[in-house]
């Protein structure tokens, strides 16, 4: 579904026009099936069944960190962190999933597919919220994979997007880790808990994706982690490849 690289092309005025998109349609909403991989599951979220786990595994920020830059959160309570549960559950877009460790089978983090567009063949990666324990680990980094690889490889879209306040460096520096590009700055773009946000906007599009893929499928091979667990080349190796 990528556009061809072609000359500029004219139309009958001798205006510049895009390329042609062959045999384009509307893609699929995503699916409610799993993904799983070799360290996680990445499922549409279930108030009831992650509830517990993801209450826990949050409760270990303890300076709430985390929601800073969040629409949502930190919660005054369990019967708070409920009521945000229920609602995340009950939305089609945002869709939200929770991404379950394999090894404890705890829920022990959250993301979504928003602004879903099937027209247009765009989705976006968003409110993605990783308690302490997923953090900075490979489940952590294979949940973005199979959430991209869904969107690319299994539904076709031609634009995966990651945007956050342009002051959240952690999240910045996590797109870039996992090769979106940044695409700039969108000025006064929301209002969110009193405060403006100025928005980074960063994005994958389909003919990015088969290096992107080749090389987070390279990082998280066995033989990449020692027995610790512990990776032995980072992903910025191998993306440079």
């Amino acid at each position: 579904m990528s556009d061809k690289a072609t000359a500029p092309r004219y139309n009958e005025l001798g205006q510049p026009i895009g390329a042609p998109l062959e045999n384009w349609t509307p893609r699929p909403f995503p699916p409610r099936r799993p993904m799983e991989g070799r360290f996680c599951r990445v499922e549409p979220l279930d108030a009831r069944q992650h509830g517990d786990d993801l209450f826990e595994a949050f409760a270990e920020n303890n300076d709430g960190r985390i929601w800073t830059y969040m629409a949502s959160g930190p919660f005054a309570d369990r019967a708070a962190f409920d009521r945000w549960l229920s609602i995340c559950q009950d939305s089609d877009d945002p869709f939200f999933h929770s991404i379950v460790d394999l090894d404890s089978g705890r829920a022990l983090g959250v993301a979504s597919y928003m602004r879903i567009v099937p027209d247009m063949g765009v989705i976006e990666v968003g409110n993605i919220s990783l308690s302490p324990r997923l953090q900075k680990t490979a489940a952590a980094t294979e949940a973005m994979y199979l959430m991209m690889r869904r969107a690319f490889d299994e539904l076709g879209y031609r634009r995966y997007e990651w945007k956050c306040d342009s002051l959240n460096a952690p999240s910045r520096r996590a797109a870039e880790r996992l090769g979106f590009t940044f695409e700039g700055i969108f000025r006064q773009a929301m209002v969110y808990k009193g405060r403006n946000r100025d928005t980074a906007w960063y994005a994958i599009i389909d003919k990015d994706w088969p290096a992107i893929r080749q090389a987070l499928e390279s990082w998280l091979e066995p033989a990449n982690f020692d027995t610790q667990g512990r990776q032995k080349q980072p992903l910025s190796r191998f993306m440079k490849r």
